[in-house]
């Protein structure tokens, strides 16, 4: 939890406290229905959370804007990116039923407003949407694929609509075929070293009505 207030030191007492729950409510149901390692529940600030946030990093959400959130799992990066900015509109979709459970049970306990979800593939979803998020769920042309027309036309922030993507490794082959993608290592935000190979991906795309 010190690694987010370090981190994310604007973070209101209603904030802190919604992310401090996170471990609880993680444990717990992590017994029940496994979404997380248990490895991985240990270092569940730093593996899960503050990784979903590095997204935040390099975009600010708006406001009102609405993001998608693919192939979420236990609800990541949609969770922490949704307390962190409580005025946008975050959907979670993920294709297993039990793990949108999860999603749904630990949104409850954080009386999380602006968080709805779908048990369904991607391409079931209807609407538009400002960015798409996910967490490396498959390669990118799959990605774009899984995620077409279903961009906003008009663009409200600082980048343009389109995919933001946390992937890791050298992503050269993957994004050749995508010029206007750009790559920001979160090891310039984050110091710690599971971040060393850690990005974001930004992949602008076009609106089709």
């Amino acid at each position: 939890m010190e690694l987010i207030r370090a981190y994310f030191p604007e973070i209101s007492e209603d904030q802190r406290l919604k992310f401090e729950a996170l471990q609880d409510l993680y444990q717990d149901w992590n017994l029940k229905i496994n979404v997380v390692s248990r490895k991985d529940i240990d270092e569940l600030y730093l593996r899960h959370v503050l990784h979903s946030l590095g997204i935040a990093k390099v975009q600010k959400f708006r406001p009102g804007a609405s993001i998608l959130d693919v192939g979420t799992g236990g609800g990541f990066p949609g969770i922490p990116l949704a307390i962190l900015f409580p005025e946008t509109n975050f959907h979670l979709v993920d294709s297993i039923g039990k793990k949108i459970k999860v999603v749904n049970e630990v949104s409850e306990g954080l009386k999380l407003k602006n968080v709805h979800t779908t048990n369904a593939r991607v391409e079931e979803i209807p609407g538009h949407f400002d960015f798409i998020v996910s967490r490396a769920v498959a390669v990118m042309p799959t990605f774009v694929h899984w995620v077409k027309g279903k961009i906003a036309k008009e663009s409200k922030h600082e980048l343009k609509n389109g995919i933001l993507y946390l992937k890791g490794g050298d992503l050269t082959e993957e994004l050749e075929n995508y010029p206007k993608a750009s790559v920001y290592d979160l090891q310039d935000y984050f110091k710690e070293d599971f971040f060393e190979t850690k990005k974001v991906v930004h992949l602008p795309l076009k609106y089709k009505g």
